[in-house]
């Protein structure tokens, strides 16, 4: 329809053009008016279909540009959310990892405040039983002394009495 309206305003300008000259008056010229007349009706009835499908055109492109415009928006804010979903997910990742840490970090602690513990209680559990054993080691060496000079005294009676000697005291210090 554009180049029937480009065709009719061509056939104007030729009819223009063509025109003879009036006599004595520069810039007018006669024309066959029903012909012209005839082209103008034409493109009057062109026009309209023209304008209408140009602002079709125009609506649609708008119409484009307006979904276009919310599928780039859509698109923006998906990016964003997916964005702040990742952000937000490793910020989880990283203060689950750092929460790790700090268990571990604290486990490692204890661990060291009870090997240490342990070793102290051994240690101490150690010395008690050696003063124990040494108490009792000084014990069965003093019940050793007071057995051998109990015995040493019995032998002595015993002597004593068989060979009728008066029983002689000995050292009993142990040594």
């Amino acid at each position: 329809m554009a180049n029937e309206v480009d065709r009719l305003i061509d056939m104007l300008y030729e009819k223009i053009e063509e025109a003879r000259p009036v006599a004595l008056q520069t810039g007018m010229c006669k024309v066959d008016r029903d012909e012209v007349l005839d082209l103008l009706d034409e493109l009057k009835a062109q026009l309209p279909v023209e304008i209408k499908r140009s602002q079709e055109l125009l609506t649609a492109r708008e119409k484009f540009k307006d979904e276009a415009k919310r599928e780039a928006d859509r698109i923006v804010r998906q990016a964003e959310q997916t964005a702040a979903k990742l952000v937000s997910e490793s910020e989880i990742v990283y203060n689950a990892r750092e929460e790790a840490r700090q268990i571990l970090e604290q486990a490692g602690d204890r661990a060291r405040m009870l090997s240490q513990m342990a070793s102290e209680f051994s240690e101490d559990a150690l010395a008690r039983t050696e003063a124990s054993i040494q108490a009792a080691l000084n014990e069965v060496k003093e019940s050793r002394a007071r057995f051998r000079t109990a015995s040493a005294a019995k032998v002595q009676e015993q002597r004593a009495r068989l060979t009728g000697a008066p029983a002689v005291e000995e050292d009993t210090s142990g040594k």
